[in-house]
C-alpha cells in the first residue's frame, strides 16, 4: 500500500502487514458510506492500543518516580493519556490526514476532532502491537511521549508532594507547613534557592531549586522521604 508509504516514514515503522495500518485509519462513519469496504473500523485496535497505552505509562511512572504515591501516578498517568495529548500527539504525526472519513464527518471537520484524533492514535499503537510486538510498540510510545512525561511530572509532581506533605501535616498536628526561603545564590539568570519547610516552628527539612517553586517541591519530597524512614 503504497499510499501508506509516507505514514510510516513518520512512524519510523514498516509495517510487515500493511492492511493492519489501513485498518487503524478507518473511522466508522465510513463504513456507514462504504459498507462493502474490504476493512472494518478500527475500534478494536483503538480498544486495544487504549489499554496498552495505559500499561506503559504506567509503567514508566512506576519505575521513573519511585517516591510518586498511587494517587500521585494516578493523576499524571491521566494527565498524559488524556483525549487532548492524543490528539496532539497524533496532529504532530500527520494521523488526520490519513483518515478514511464518510463525507458527513469530513464537512464538519472530523480531520481535527479531538475524539476521533485520539482514537486514531490508540488505533495505530494497536497495530504496531498486533503487526510487530510490545517492544516495538512500547519504544514508539516512550519516543512520542518523552517530552510529555517531562513536562506533565513538572506540574504533577509540584502539586502532588506539597499536597501531600500538606494533608499528612495537617492531620498530624492540624497546621499547614510553612516554606520560608532563606537564601539566593547566583545571577538572575541562574539563580538558586534555599528553602526550608517549617511545621510547629520547627524546620523539618531544606530544599533547593532554581525556583521557589522547585525549591518548595524539593523541600516537601525531602520532608516525605524522612518522614517513611
Amino acid at each position: 500500500m503504497s499510499e501508506l508509504a509516507d505514514l510510516q516514514d513518520t512512524l519510523n515503522i514498516v509495517f510487515k502487514d500493511p492492511a493492519l495500518l489501513k485498518k487503524a485509519l478507518v473511522h466508522r462513519s465510513y463504513l456507514h458510506e462504504n459498507p462493502d469496504f474490504d476493512l472494518p473500523s478500527n475500534e478494536r485496535l483503538e480498544f486495544l492500543g487504549d489499554s496498552l497505552l495505559s500499561f506503559v505509562i504506567a509503567e514508566k511512572l512506576y519505575k521513573d518516580f519511585p517516591h510518586l504515591s498511587e494517587g500521585g501516578m494516578t493523576k499524571l498517568r491521566a494527565a498524559l493519556v488524556r483525549t487532548e495529548t492524543l490528539a496532539r500527539l497524533a496532529r504532530s504525526l500527520g494521523l488526520g490526514n490519513y483518515l478514511y472519513l464518510g463525507r458527513g464527518e469530513e464537512t464538519s471537520g472530523g480531520r481535527t476532532k479531538q475524539s476521533i484524533l485520539a482514537g486514531v492514535f490508540e488505533a495505530v499503537i494497536g497495530a504496531i502491537l498486533i503487526d510487530h510486538s510490545y517492544d516495538a510498540c512500547r519504544n514508539f510510545i516512550l519516543r512520542l511521549f518523552t517530552d510529555e512525561i517531562g513536562k506533565a511530572a513538572d506540574e504533577k509532581l509540584i502539586a502532588d508532594h506539597k499536597s501531600q506533605l500538606q494533608e499528612i501535616i495537617q492531620a498530624r498536628h492540624h497546621t499547614a507547613p510553612i516554606y520560608r526561603t532563606i537564601k539566593e545564590d547566583g545571577p538572575d539568570h541562574a539563580k538558586e534557592f534555599t528553602i526550608e519547610v517549617i511545621v510547629d516552628g520547627r524546620i523539618i527539612a531544606t530544599g533547593r531549586g532554581n525556583s521557589k517553586r522547585q525549591a518548595e517541591t524539593e523541600a516537601a519530597r525531602t520532608a516525605l522521604e524522612s518522614m517513611d524512614k
